[in-house]
Order: structure tokens, then C-alpha cells, then sequence
């Protein structure tokens, strides 16, 4: 199974590069301000501590901005030990280099050579506990960005779920051609159509659980079987212990039976077996759904849209300790979801 997903901030926008020069200057300001009322020279060490901390904090930012993506293939302790240690020694490099040029020059803007070693390592410091925070504060801010972004294409998901035209006119006819001869089935195809045109309309609002998203998916497969008839087969492996109150995101599972059908089984000429299990593992809910695909083409531009908005919601609701991941192997195309089940 793979899964892609960006912790490391981007430290290339233009955004984080000026994020970061502001709060390097705070600093600055801040130790040196506090100085003025006893060391009136203050002035001209804030000039140099400004000049030599945004030097240094822009070859920090050169550096993480070409280790993003070197960092981000690392598991995640060894990353972020990467990440918090870079700035630092580019600190302690470039702050030795300057304090030798200042005293070899005799320009006494830095410290006497007694405390060049007590210098660089209180600028270390400040380099790591100033990386350590704001690698905190843009991890943060991205993942609230990107909240706001995949809760925006959930909507707009929905949206285009509701007025999909070739889903609609296929259930539409097929309801037609039943209305006469099987008038039942016709009514209840139009009451499964209902049912997901009503979750679609909410899907940015409030929770579900996993019964109703398994019931969603029901009534889903319940119309795409009137279209495909018996190029579609449906196999159910839910297992007993299921937590079915479990507070689910609003339409998490049924894009991916959809993706199923129309990516996978709906293109083949003799259709295939979609297989839906799901089941507990400890604290965890282990969702899979599995169908063949054809042998020509990966999985639609449309299909990774999809579960990346399902992936981003899920962390959303549940952190870290939910993900979604997929793969394709001999011929068969399958999509994961792993959920924490709370004990309380």
C-alpha cells in the first residue's frame, strides 16, 4: 500500500521566507532592545545582529526549501530531527566564519576571542529553539489550509455528485424501463436515487457513521446493479464486532465504491466482483475495497482527487491515526482506509 503525504512545510513560498525573517527579527529585537537602558551602543549591535540573523536565516531557508523533498522521504523522527538540526548547523558554520573574519579584522562587532565558543552555541540555541517553533507553526498552518481546501472540494464534490449528468440520465432510464413491468423496483430505485442526492447535498455538513455509509453504499450499488445487471458482483465481509455508531465524515466510503464501478468494472466487458470488507483490528476500523481494473490505464485524474480529499477529511477528524492508502497489483485496484476506534 502507498500513501502520499506532505508533512515538511514549503519553505520555497514566498509566505514562509517572509514568516521567517519577521520572527528572526523579533528575536533580534528582542535581546537587544533589552539592553538600551545600560549599554547605549545598542543601536549599532542591533544593525549587526539584524544583518547577521537575516543572512543566516536565508541560507536556512535556501537549504530547507532544497531538503523538502529529501526530508519528507525519510520516516517522519529522522525528518524532523533533519529538518531542526540543518538550521542549526548552518548557524553555528556561518556564525564561526563571521566571529574569525570580525576578529581577524579587529572590527569588534561580534565577541573577544574568550567568547567565540560561548557565542556560537547561544546562536545554536536560539537557531533550534527559532526552527523548532516555526517548523511547529507552519506544519500547522499548512494543515489548517489544507482542511479548508479538501472541506471546499468536498463541497464542491457534492455539488457535482448531484448534477453528474451521465449518472443521473443512466438511473433515470433505468427507472423509465422499469416502471411499467416492475413498478416495485422501479419505486425503490427511486428512493435509493433519493437517498444519495440527499447525502450529496450534506456532505460538508455534520457527522455520519460507519452504518449509514455502509447503508449509502447499499443503496448506490442497488442502482448501478439495475445499469450493469450481472457485469456487477458484490461481495459483503463485514465482520460481527463492528463498531457501526462509529462517527464517520459524511460520504468517506461511498466515492470509493463509486470509483470502483466507474474506474474499474463499469470499463471492463465482462464486469468484475467488487469486494467490500470491512472489519476491527484492535483500536482501528480497516476498511478495503477491491475490484479489478483494466489492464490499459492507471486510475483516473478524477479518482486521486477523490481519495485525496477523503484522506485529508479523515486527518481532519481523526489526526495522524487515520489514513488512507491504495494499490494496484495482478490486475486488481485497492483502496484502504484505517480508522482509530475510541474506547471511551
Amino acid at each position: 500500500m502507498s500513501s502520499t503525504s506532505s508533512w515538511m512545510p514549503d519553505f520555497c513560498r514566498p509566505q514562509a521566507v517572509f514568516g521567517v525573517m519577521v520572527a528572526v527579527e523579533v528575536a533580534v529585537l528582542t535581546a537587544i532592545l533589552l539592553r538600551l537602558p545600560q549599554a547605549p551602543g545598542s543601536w549599532t549591535e542591533l544593525f549587526t545582529a539584524s544583518l547577521l540573523a537575516q543572512w543566516l536565516a536565508l541560507l536556512c531557508v535556501a537549504a530547507l526549501c532544497k531538503l523538502r523533498e529529501p526530508i519528507d522521504r525519510l520516516p517522519r523522527l529522522s525528518g524532523v530531527i533533519l529538518a531542526l538540526a540543518t538550521p542549526t548547523v548552518i548557524v553555528g558554520i556561518g556564525t564561526f566564519f563571521v566571529v574569525l573574519l570580525d576578529q581577524a579584522l579587529a572590527l569588534g562587532f561580534t565577541v573577544t576571542p574568550a567568547y567565540t565558543l560561548r557565542f556560537i552555541a547561544v546562536c545554536m540555541g536560539v537557531a533550534l529553539l527559532l526552527a523548532a517553533a516555526l517548523l511547529r507553526y507552519f506544519y500547522v498552518s499548512g494543515q489548517w489550509r489544507g482542511q479548508v481546501a479538501a472541506h471546499a472540494h468536498a463541497q464542491v464534490q457534492a455539488l457535482q455528485a448531484r448534477i453528474r449528468p451521465h449518472f443521473l440520465f443512466n438511473s433515470m432510464n433505468s427507472i423509465a424501463s422499469l416502471i411499467r413491468h416492475d413498478p416495485a423496483t422501479a419505486e425503490r430505485a427511486v428512493e435509493d436515487l433519493s437517498e444519495l442526492f440527499r447525502a450529496a447535498l450534506g456532505a460538508g455538513d455534520g457527522e455520519s457513521t460507519l452504518a449509514d455509509e455502509l447503508h449509502l453504499c447499499e443503496r448506490y450499488l442497488a442502482i448501478e446493479a439495475l445499469r450493469l445487471g450481472s457485469r456487477l458482483r458484490v461481495r459483503w465481509e463485514l465482520s460481527d464486532d463492528l463498531p457501526r455508531d462509529l462517527p464517520l465524515p459524511r460520504l468517506i466510503l461511498q466515492p470509493l465504491v463509486e470509483n470502483a464501478i466507474v474506474h474499474g468494472i463499469a470499463r471492463l466487458s465482462e464486469g468484475g466482483e467488487l469486494a467490500i470488507s470491512a472489519r476491527r483490528e484492535g483500536f482501528q476500523l480497516h476498511i478495503d475495497v477491491r475490484n479489478p481494473m483494466p489492464s490499459t490505464g492507471a486510475p483516473s485524474h478524477g479518482n486521486h482527487h477523490a481519495q485525496s480529499s477523503i484522506s485529508q477529511r479523515l486527518t481532519h477528524r481523526f489526526g495522524p491515526r487515520a489514513r488512507m492508502a491504495a494499490s494496484a497489483r495482478d490486475g486488481y485496484y485497492a483502496a484502504t482506509l484505517i480508522v482509530p476506534i475510541d474506547t471511551e
